[in-house]
Parts: structure tokens; C-alpha cells; sequence
């Protein structure tokens, strides 16, 4: 597993860009007793528009403050359809700039699918399938439980009626 923490030397980004194709990466912070803990994952993609503009470049090796990511639109990070997108022979850097830092934190996704280290692969394989997925962290046993959803608790009352509607995506939540 190939890891970054989470505020990296823009070297090491582009290190471990050109060392492997992995289209994802999980980005990890040390806790308190020193263990690494992973914090989210962040794509090859967002890296190279990061690497790019280079507007999020930092002097310091410390987590930047609330407000970076005004400095992008959302398009910056969507790829073409008719590209391969960017790649990391594209972006030129000078040594001034590879000894600089980027927080990553502000651009990776914080709730990346995981599965336990014990899943069958019979069921890691149909989770891929039938949910598109590219990436999958898998993590040890055992874990501990902070919470469980059931599907009843993603069905919406209606107007206090006992009919309910099932929930298909945020964006088609009814107003109240």
C-alpha cells in the first residue's frame, strides 16, 4: 500500500506518482501514540491538478486553514471525457517548488469503502461490480462499532403519514 501523509513534500508527491500507477492513494496523519491512521483517500488526478496550479504550494510541513479550497472550482478537478487526462511527465516543477509542502487534506475524499481483511473476495468482487468502485481499503479485525444504519432508517416519513418513501439521493429529498 503506497501512502501519503497528509501534508507532503511536493518531491515526494511527485516521487511516488512517477514510481506506480495507482489511481488512488490513502492519505494518513499520526495519532497520538505515533500510529499512522488513514484519514481519507485522494486520487491521482486531484494530486496532478494540485501538482499543477501549484496555488496550494506551502513553506511550511504544518495542516493549512480553513478557506483553500475557494482557490479551485469543482471543474478543475473533473476529467474530460474525450482525454486520458493529465499525467505527472506533463507538469514541470522547479527545485524551489519540490521542496515546498501540500496539505492534502482539504481535497481527499474522508469516507473511502472499506471491507474487513477477512471479506471473501466473493463478496469484495460483487461489491466492485454492482458499485462501480475503483478502490477499496481494507482494513484489520477487529474494528470497533460507533454506529449502525438499517435500511428502515433510510426511509423518509411523508407528512407524518404511515406510507414512506425510499430514499434515492439527497438531491431528491422533499422540502419541508
Amino acid at each position: 500500500v503506497v501512502c501519503l501523509p497528509r501534508v507532503s513534500r511536493v518531491v515526494d508527491i511527485v516521487s511516488v506518482l512517477q514510481s506506480n500507477k495507482h489511481n488512488g492513494f490513502p492519505i494518513v496523519e499520526r495519532g497520538q501514540n505515533g500510529e499512522s491512521l488513514v484519514i481519507g483517500l485522494i486520487l491521482r488526478s486531484h494530486l496532478l491538478v494540485l501538482l499543477q496550479s501549484k496555488v496550494d504550494f506551502q513553506n511550511t510541513p504544518f495542516p493549512c486553514g480553513p478557506g483553500i479550497l475557494n482557490r479551485h472550482n469543482f471543474s478543475d478537478f473533473v476529467k474530460p471525457a474525450s482525454s486520458k487526462g493529465k499525467s505527472i511527465d506533463d507538469i514541470h516543477l522547479t527545485d524551489e517548488e519540490l521542496g515546498l509542502y501540500l496539505d492534502l487534506a482539504p481535497f481527499l475524499n474522508p469516507s473511502p469503502y472499506i471491507v474487513p481483511e477477512d471479506m471473501s473476495l466473493a463478496k469484495v468482487y460483487n461489491l466492485f461490480r454492482q458499485l462501480g468502485l475503483r478502490h477499496i481499503f481494507v482494513v484489520p479485525r477487529p474494528s470497533r462499532v460507533v454506529g449502525l444504519i438499517t435500511r428502515k432508517d433510510l426511509l423518509l416519513e411523508e407528512d407524518g403519514n404511515t406510507a414512506t418513501t425510499e430514499l434515492q439521493s439527497t438531491s431528491s429529498l422533499p422540502e419541508r
